[in-house]
């Protein structure tokens, strides 16, 4: 079964205009973050972090994984592929999970 996840806080960072369908995106456990125990930081080889996995019904593309549902599911690191840009957020799939 396929793991699908939001790219949220775009804005915060560096923006979305770069981002694409195909692009390779690794994930971060982020267990000591303060606001989000469950915080899964997102970040794009040569640029560092680009945002975080959705955590919220509000920033949620339909039935994706939240960081809640999906912190169990990965690793320590995992990679991810965008697969959608949208106005709401980046639609994006885990590839490959690391230890």
């Amino acid at each position: 079964m396929k793991k699908y996840f939001t790219l949220t806080g775009t804005r915060y960072y560096l923006g979305k205009d770069f981002i694409h369908p195909g692009m390779k995106v690794h994930l971060y456990k982020e267990p000591e973050n303060v606001y989000d125990k469950e915080a899964i930081r997102v970040e794009c080889e040569g640029l560092g972090k680009i945002g975080y996995v959705a955590n919220s019904v509000y920033t949620v593309i339909g039935d994706s994984l939240s960081a809640g549902r999906l912190y169990d599911r990965i690793g320590k690191h995992a990679k991810a592929e965008v697969i959608a840009v949208t106005d709401r957020g980046i639609l994006c799939v885990v590839k490959k999970k690391k230890k």
